[in-house]
């Protein structure tokens, strides 16, 4: 199961010819729910992939990407709601602290902050 003490999780989205690509991020459990927040550049593959299939797969795992644990159904959907994304920073914040402050300062003084993309997902079947 995923819970919010590890830091990464390797999110395996969909391509259109079918193959998967897997990406370590972070992620950030709203509350005690089985809803995760991630985030991305807007115009990530990623992004564009969960566009096309919502149905995603993750894994806790280290920075690399070398999974520490086994994959787990999910539905991720596009956040826009301004609430939504504040509720989720919330939760970087919380989780992340002067590391992700850090890497919102940058972001921002780079233009970048608000050209991410907030994405929820919601694992599916705890059994997996």
């Amino acid at each position: 199961m995923i819970s919010n003490k590890e830091k990464y999780v390797n999110l395996s989205t969909q391509k259109k010819d079918g193959s998967l690509v897997n990406t370590p991020v972070w992620f950030a459990q709203d509350g005690d729910k089985n809803d995760f927040y991630i985030f991305s550049a807007g115009e990530a593959g990623k992004v564009k992939r969960i566009r096309n299939f919502s149905s995603v797969k993750v894994a806790i795992c280290d920075a690399r990407g070398n999974l520490q644990g086994k994959w787990i159904s999910a539905q991720a959907e596009l956040i826009d709601e301004e609430e939504s994304k504040i509720r989720a920073y919330r939760q970087f914040h919380k989780k992340y602290g002067l590391t992700i402050k850090v890497f919102d300062f940058f972001s921002k003084l780079f233009g970048k902050y608000k050209q991410r993309q907030v994405i929820k997902f919601k694992i599916q079947d705890s059994k997996n």
